[in-house]
């Protein structure tokens, strides 16, 4: 499993329609090969700030499968003119450990 993180800086002044457009795209996302699960969770401190968390089983579900599908030409159309800067997006992978 891979957790795609991504730190959204939004315009100000559009949040409402960011989050009301998000819901849209979430649609559009969830329905991708590889999919698993996502968050959007707004920053406390900065009202302008969120960050997005989906779960793919795949680095490849993600870079291959849903962006270079015509699925994200719809999700970049709903929501990358909201963003400023273009946001920052790493993948990671959880570390296992044991408890004692």
């Amino acid at each position: 499993m891979i957790l795609e993180v991504a730190e959204l800086h939004v315009k100000p002044g559009t949040i409402n329609d960011f989050e009301s457009q998000f819901r849209k795209a979430s649609k559009i996302i969830s329905q991708m090969n590889g999919y698993l699960e996502h968050e959007l969770h707004k920053c406390v401190e900065e009202e302008n700030k969120y960050i997005l968390l989906v779960k793919w089983r795949s680095i490849t579900d993600h870079e291959i499968g849903f962006r270079k599908s015509p699925q994200y030409e719809e999700w970049k159309a709903l929501l990358h003119h909201f963003y400023d800067p273009f946001p920052t997006v790493q993948h990671y992978v959880q570390i296992r450990h044991e408890a004692n």
